[in-house]
């Protein structure tokens, strides 16, 4: 039996997937919000850096079919503690990082309808 058949290929998340999450992952990283993981603030461009490597993590485990499933599996909560991720931005009061990411995601689907 070869090596491919004892390892199955990994899916690519679908291309409507692949753009949405690229524009979030890039929104972020423009954003200028501080971001809350584990207990501390990091800032928009180190977000954007740790929420990527947890999307290609994702994704090479296919785990992503969306950008939902992105929002829900690698950017709401900490995969280490449990603890829910939360967004600052400039302006507005502390937010859950899925509730941010979810209105941002609206947010494009309405302006790409």
């Amino acid at each position: 039996m070869g090596l491919s058949a004892l390892s199955p290929a990994h899916a690519e998340a679908p291309a409507s997937a692949r753009v949405e999450i690229a524009y979030l992952l890039r929104t972020i990283a423009d954003s200028n919000c501080a971001f809350f993981r584990n207990g501390d603030w990091y800032d928009s461009k180190q977000a954007e850096q740790h929420l990527r490597l947890k999307y290609d993590a994702l994704l090479a485990r296919d785990l992503i079919g969306s950008a939902e499933d992105f929002i829900e599996r690698g950017a709401t909560y900490s995969s280490l503690s449990g603890r829910a991720y939360a967004v600052r931005c400039p302006g507005t009061a502390v937010a859950p990082a899925a509730q941010w990411l979810r209105e941002l995601l609206a947010r494009y689907r309405r302006s790409h309808q």
